[in-house]
């Protein structure tokens, strides 16, 4: 059923023992604006999971359409990290390069539920990209919003 809401696509990253990790999320929310808090869902098989579950600091990419192909190597492939689409940013946290911005959050909470994993983090660090066409997923496929002319 959810195929039928369209959700911005992210790239959440982490480092753990010196290894930086990462995979592409649809669950990335606001939480709240003082203090700027933002929460995310995963899945604890993940592989992502040991980083997120055991480092304090974690970094949510917000994509442009531009950024599909990021999107697709961090959800389809194991090779994430080779080349120079990424560096180290605050708190040790991979920052992807050319992305519509990014946030780096102290995880302040992990909810975990059966093989699933609610994370809420607080930002301490941020930066705008380059502007472009949000990224979003829908019925099973990437897509950009597109204006439509009601008649009211």
């Amino acid at each position: 059923m959810f195929r039928r809401h369209a959700a911005g696509v992210a790239i959440i990253t982490a480092t753990y023992n010196d290894i930086p990790f990462g995979f592409t999320a649809t669950s990335v929310a606001s939480l709240s604006a003082e203090p700027p808090r933002f929460s995310f869902n995963m899945a604890r098989t993940s592989s992502s999971w040991p980083a997120v579950a055991n480092t304090n600091f974690v970094g949510v990419h917000m994509l442009s359409t531009e950024n599909e192909g990021l999107a697709n190597r961090f959800a389809r492939t194991k090779d994430r990290f080779t080349g120079d689409h990424w560096e180290s940013g605050p708190e040790g946290v991979p920052i992807l390069k050319d992305v519509a911005g990014w946030l780096v959050g102290r995880i302040s909470m992990r909810l975990s539920f059966e093989n699933n994993a609610v994370v809420v983090a607080e930002v301490v660090a941020g930066n705008i990209g380059p502007d472009g066409a949000p990224l979003l997923y829908h019925g099973g496929s990437y897509g950009t919003p597109t204006t439509t002319d009601y008649v009211i």
